[in-house]
C-alpha cells in the first residue's frame, strides 16, 4: 500500500468520531425509549413496596393500597416536573390490576399475574413480529431516531439489528417467564415477589445492552424528518423560482403583443 492508499489521519478520526457519535445517539435513544434510571426505579418500587410490607404482616390489603399509592405518586411527581408520564402511567395500571386481581381472588400471589401474563405476551409479540419481518423493537424506537419505517425497505443492515434484538427481548423475557411462572404455582407468596423483585433489572438490562450492541454496529438511521423538510424546502424553492420566472417574463410577453 502506497502513502497514497493509506487512509490520512484525519479521515480516520473523522471516522471514528462519527461512530462515536452514533454510539452516543443509540445511547440517548434507548435511555429515552426504555426511561432510563428513573423508568427503571419506577417499574421496581411498587412491587418491592408490597412484597416488603407482605412479608412483615402478610396483610394483602396493606401491602397492595401501598404499591398502587406508590405508584399514583410517582405519577404526580412527574406532572408536577412536566417529565415524561408514559413509563409512570404504564407502572400505575400495572399496579393497578395487580391490586385488583389480588382483591378480587384474596390470593397475594395474584398482585404479581397480571404482570406476569404481560410479560409473557410481550415476549411472544417480540418473537412473532421478528418471524414476521416487522421486529416490534424497530416499531418503538423508529420514531425515537426518527427513521419511522424506513428500515423496512431502505435499511436493511438496521432491520437486521432490529430482528436480532426482537428475538434477544423475547428469549430473554421467556427465560424470565420460564422462572416466575413455577414459582407462581409452587412457591409462596413472599418467595415469589422476592424472585420477580430481582429479575426485575437484570434482564432489562441485559436485553438493552444487547439491543446497543446490535444497534451501534448496523447502519446509521435514514432521518426521513429531514428528508421531508429537506423535500418541502426544495419544493418553495421551485415555486418561488417559477414565480419569479412568470413576474419576470409578463412585461416582455405585453411588449411583444402591443
Amino acid at each position: 500500500m502506497t502513502s497514497l492508499d493509506k487512509p490520512t489521519t484525519e479521515e480516520t478520526s473523522a471516522d471514528d468520531t462519527s461512530a462515536e457519535d452514533a454510539r452516543a445517539v443509540t445511547e440517548a435513544a434507548l435511555f429515552e425509549a426504555f426511561g432510563g434510571v428513573r423508568g427503571m426505579v419506577e417499574t421496581v418500587l411498587p412491587g418491592l413496596l408490597f412484597v416488603s410490607i407482605y412479608t412483615v404482616n402478610k396483610n394483602l390489603h396493606m401491602s397492595a393500597l401501598a404499591a398502587l399509592g406508590v405508584a399514583l405518586v410517582m405519577v404526580v411527581v412527574r406532572l408536577v416536573r412536566r417529565d415524561t408520564v408514559k413509563h409512570a402511567f404504564s407502572g400505575v395500571f400495572g399496579v393497578g390490576f395487580g391490586v385488583v386481581f389480588a382483591m378480587m381472588t384474596g390470593n397475594a400471589k395474584d398482585f404479581y399475574l397480571p404482570g406476569m401474563l404481560y410479560t409473557l405476551g410481550l415476549a411472544l409479540a417480540y418473537i412473532v413480529t421478528a418471524l414476521a419481518g416487522v421486529p416490534l423493537i424497530g416499531l418503538m424506537l423508529g420514531p425515537v431516531f426518527k427513521e419511522n419505517l424506513s428500515w423496512r425497505t431502505r435499511n436493511p443492515g438496521r432491520k437486521k439489528a432490529y430482528t436480532k434484538a426482537s428475538w434477544a427481548w423475547g428469549l430473554i423475557l421467556l427465560a424470565k417467564c420460564a422462572i416466575l411462572f413455577p414459582l407462581y404455582w409452587w412457591a409462596d407468596t413472599t418467595q415469589l415477589g422476592w424472585v420477580l423483585v430481582a429479575l426485575k433489572i437484570p434482564p432489562f438490562l441485559l436485553a438493552v445492552y444487547l439491543t446497543w450492541v446490535f444497534l451501534a454496529k448496523a447502519p446509521p438511521p435514514i432521518d426521513v424528518f429531514a428528508e421531508m423538510e429537506a423535500e418541502e424546502r426544495a419544493e418553495e424553492e421551485r415555486k418561488a423560482a417559477a414565480a419569479e420566472v412568470d413576474s419576470e417574463g409578463a412585461p416582455a410577453g405585453r411588449h411583444r403583443r402591443r
